[in-house]
């Protein structure tokens, strides 16, 4: 289904520095999801300067794998998706509703994942967010869900209603003042905080629908072509490490920490700064051209 026969998986693996067992166990899916989410990066940068964002596998090894350059969650998920199947991984995907903590409206579904199933357990693989889990997450059914602490990073995965009438699964991360809590969705930029006090904020939303390759180019087209999608045209570039996260939205680059008391440092760069900065704080290559196109993009606004 997700066309692993035409997908290169010797130069992913590579790609991610893993060289472990091929066995379709969890141990081995753990270390290809932090491979992954640590080597390869993510931007909007395609969908701002072109609203166009292909997602056949060949073109998904020569930008994220060989090329060095970034793309944002169908395109990670597609990816990944690729190299489990390839692997022998029992998986479906899903799509989910980013919300941070704007749980009180109903926000599109714009984000891509997968739920892989191994020994009779579900486990939330989610590569593309960004700011991403490092590892997967196991979805344990109940009021108490599963807490987890990933490096420096903490995660809360609840089922629950998720939407009026739709039974599901809301992913929490610590809410603004207790640690980072800032991403941008394909509808916009949310900081917001858990309304119940409790110290957490949900992240996103997903029921366990299957979704299958078409829905991903149908959700996947609107985030990068249509004008309501933030995607379409700003520049948002995340690279998120076992300790901090680095996050340039437009000019405004921030680095922030999971720790509440490491300060969070921010900057407003010139557009003529960005490519470098991508290239040395971000590890993304760009042609000459695209980064001229990009720096003439930003400077005109």
């Amino acid at each position: 289904m997700w066309n692993s026969d035409s997908f290169d998986l010797d130069a992913y693996l590579t790609k991610i520095s893993y060289e472990g067992d091929r066995a379709p166990t969890l141990e081995t899916l753990r270390a290809l999801h932090r491979g992954h989410v640590l080597h390869l990066r993510w931007s909007t940068v395609d969908a701002m300067l072109h609203h166009d964002v292909p997602l056949d596998l060949e073109t998904l090894g020569a930008k994220l794998v060989t090329g060095g350059r970034a793309g944002y969650c169908f395109e990670h998920a597609t990816l990944f998706a690729a190299a489990l199947e390839a692997l022998g991984y029992d998986f479906f995907a899903v799509q989910g509703r980013v919300v941070m903590g704007e749980t009180d409206r109903i926000l599109p579904t714009s984000h891509a994942m997968l739920v892989v199933e191994l020994d009779g357990r579900r486990q939330l693989c989610d590569v593309g967010f960004g700011a991403s889990q490092l590892e997967p997450i196991e979805m344990i059914r109940g009021e108490a869900g599963n807490e987890v602490r990933q490096d420096s990073w903490r995660y809360w995965l609840r089922e629950g209603e998720v939407s009026p009438g739709a039974h599901g699964w809301a992913l929490h991360q610590p809410a603004a003042g207790t640690g980072t809590a800032t991403a941008r969705t394909a509808t916009g930029t949310g900081t917001g905080t858990a309304a119940d006090g409790s110290g957490w904020m949900v992240r996103h939303t997903f029921t366990e629908t299957p979704q299958y390759p078409i829905d991903f180019r149908v959700s996947n087209y609107f985030v990068a072509s249509n004008p309501h999608s933030p995607f379409s045209r700003r520049l948002y570039v995340q690279r998120v490490l076992p300790d901090r996260l680095h996050v340039l939205d437009e000019l405004t680059l921030t680095t922030s920490s999971p720790d509440p008391d490491v300060p969070t440092g921010t900057r407003v760069l010139e557009p003529a700064e960005v490519p470098r900065v991508l290239a040395e704080l971000f590890d993304i290559r760009q042609s000459a051209e695209e980064a001229t196109l990009l720096t003439q993009t930003l400077a005109a606004r």
